[in-house]
């Protein structure tokens, strides 16, 4: 009998139980995952790692648009855990979300399962832990949706593959840079870059003039980075699940959060550079790999470390700290209007731009002092987590938890002192959506909306105001995405259809600003009671808090 069967019968009951309008034909993949503690040592210091299946980082998940993806997550770590889907889109239901907002976590020696299905959706995405400073230990992989045989994707077939994982690293246990954060001190600059939890270890065996899919994450939680293929041209064919006008880029930013594919044409037999670098950093920090151009016997797998490949000459020069460029680069990438994506009609159908818009939300971050100690605060609203997750809250009627439009839509006067609280914006299903993000700051801002993707339409330096929409806005071809930067002392605007009902987290990308409350819950709601807008409370879901009777 094979393993997928057997995992079948053993997962027999929990498929039952699936909502029936996710039933049919779409095939079911089933993912057993332990995470636990293992010995690392990526920048040659031994220490506490967190594994997924004693892997670091955790193992690459492939699945199909519209798979029902179930994953069985063992926590053998010391505390509670959740791992959240980052840009995976859960479709009326942000109870598989795996945010503190939304679920109770898993305590130690328990497990839980995440149901989800990929339903409409494709792209370059990530998961990783979204408990305490888990994150800065691993407990990360690259999640990518391909398309189905059925919908053409707009680019040749690559003759092979490769998910590449950015990610910033701290030679101190996870929980000393905890402290550090709970103490009211910034988050210290890494000691390094890793790529695939490797420094200048990692190797990528491909075959002279063939086309390989590079799928890049930034998976790091502090710096903006600069990503580049020595003497190759990156040719952008896919954005956080949508199909942009294919560019060609000798380097490319990617932000905290952020995810893109870009098509590589290998050149003559050899070993390249590729490189990551930091952006707006002070000093830069750099980490390499090597891509190794063999003359045949590749399989578009990563090599051993111990593969024997040199790269000459020196490395290709990228971009440190000139902002203007990455926001002209940002500005660059528009929407394919003639390719599908998830669907076989054009992501252009939808005219975004001639939508009108119900409601303007500007959020300006900062930097506050609360209680004598470091806090980030969002419209003068510090974030704190309650006992109690919002969404079990909010689906019980539990008074006391938070309160609804606990954050303003617009930032307060200038000197007003920030605050703690639970911040949840209230929104109507189906609401059509201006957020402004408004960084005051000089350093470089990121922002990730769970469940939804969005319309990135306006990049600007200084301050925002409702006359920069028609110079700034795109209101034609923005690309559709998940996270955004917000560059120093500018603001960035998205438009979003809120059309998926439930308890949505708002975050900064950058880890340790949302540890210290730079966050808020965005309630999309209707009052229709139906599994046509949102699905029930899990059978499975844990209770904790005012909840847990």
């Amino acid at each position: 009998m094979s393993l997928q069967i057997l995992v079948g019968i053993f997962f027999g009951g929990l498929v039952l139980l699936w909502p029936a309008t996710v039933a049919g034909e779409d095939r079911y993949v089933y993912l057993n995952w332990t995470v636990e503690y293992g010995v690392v040592s990526p920048l040659n210091v031994k220490q506490r790692g967190i594994l997924i299946n004693g892997q670091f980082p955790g193992p690459t998940v492939n699945v199909t648009t519209n798979d029902n993806v179930i994953v069985n997550l063992e926590n053998k770590l010391d505390e509670p855990l959740l791992l959240t889907w980052n840009g995976v889109k859960q479709r009326k239901s942000s109870w598989q979300d795996g945010v503190l907002g939304t679920n109770c976590p898993i305590p130690p020696g328990s497990n839980w399962t995440y149901r989800m299905q990929m339903k409409d959706q494709i792209g370059t995405h990530t998961y990783f832990p979204s408990t305490a400073m888990h994150r800065v230990a691993g407990g990360y992989g690259g999640f990518n949706i391909l398309a189905r045989s059925v919908i053409p994707v707009p680019y040749p077939k690559p003759f092979g593959e490769f998910t590449v994982l950015v990610s910033d690293w701290w030679n101190e246990d996870h929980k000393v840079v905890q402290r550090i954060l709970d103490s009211g001190r910034p988050l210290p600059m890494p000691n390094g870059l890793l790529i695939n939890g490797k420094a200048n270890a990692t190797f990528f065996d491909a075959v002279p003039g063939k086309r390989y899919l590079f799928r890049v994450s930034n998976i790091g939680i502090t710096a903006s980075i600069n990503f580049r293929i020595q003497n190759h041209t990156l040719v952008l064919v896919e954005c956080e699940g949508s199909h942009p006008l294919q560019r060609a880029y000798d380097s490319f930013d990617l932000h905290v959060g952020q995810s893109s594919s870009f098509l590589v044409t290998v050149g003559k037999a050899g070993a390249y550079f590729v490189v990551a670098s930091t952006r707006f950093t002070k000093p830069t920090l750099t980490v390499t790999g090597i891509l190794h151009s063999r003359g045949s016997g590749a399989t578009g797998a990563t090599v051993s470390e111990t593969a024997a490949a040199t790269a000459p000459g020196p490395l290709p020069a990228g971009q440190t700290y000139q902002i203007h460029w990455s926001m002209k680069q940002a500005r660059s990438i528009r929407l394919n209007l003639t390719a599908n994506a998830a669907r076989p009609n054009p992501q252009g159908t939808f005219h975004y731009g001639m939508i009108p818009v119900v409601r303007t939300i500007v959020l300006q971050n900062k930097a506050a002092a609360i209680n004598g100690k470091l806090r980030y605060a969002v419209n003068g609203v510090s974030y704190i987590n309650p006992d109690t997750p919002l969404k079990l809250a909010d689906y019980y009627n539990i008074a006391g938890v938070f309160i609804l439009n606990s954050i303003p839509d617009n930032p307060p006067p200038a000197g007003t002192p920030a605050v703690l609280n639970t911040s949840v914006l209230g929104t109507t299903l189906h609401d059509f959506v201006e957020i402004v993000f408004q960084n005051n700051e000089s350093t470089v801002q990121s922002w990730h909306m769970d469940g939804h993707s969005f319309w990135a339409v306006g990049f600007g330096c200084g301050k925002w105001n409702s006359t920069l929409r028609e110079e700034y806005y795109n209101y034609h071809d923005a690309v559709v995405r998940h996270t955004i930067q917000v560059y120093p002392h500018s603001w960035s605007a998205i438009m979003v259809s809120l059309d998926n009902k439930g308890m949505w987290n708002l975050r900064s990308g950058v880890w340790g600003r949302r540890y210290l409350g730079q966050e808020l819950y965005v309630r999309v709601w209707d009052d229709q009671q139906s599994v046509t807008t949102e699905y029930d409370i899990p059978d499975n879901a844990f209770f904790c808090g005012k909840a847990k009777h």
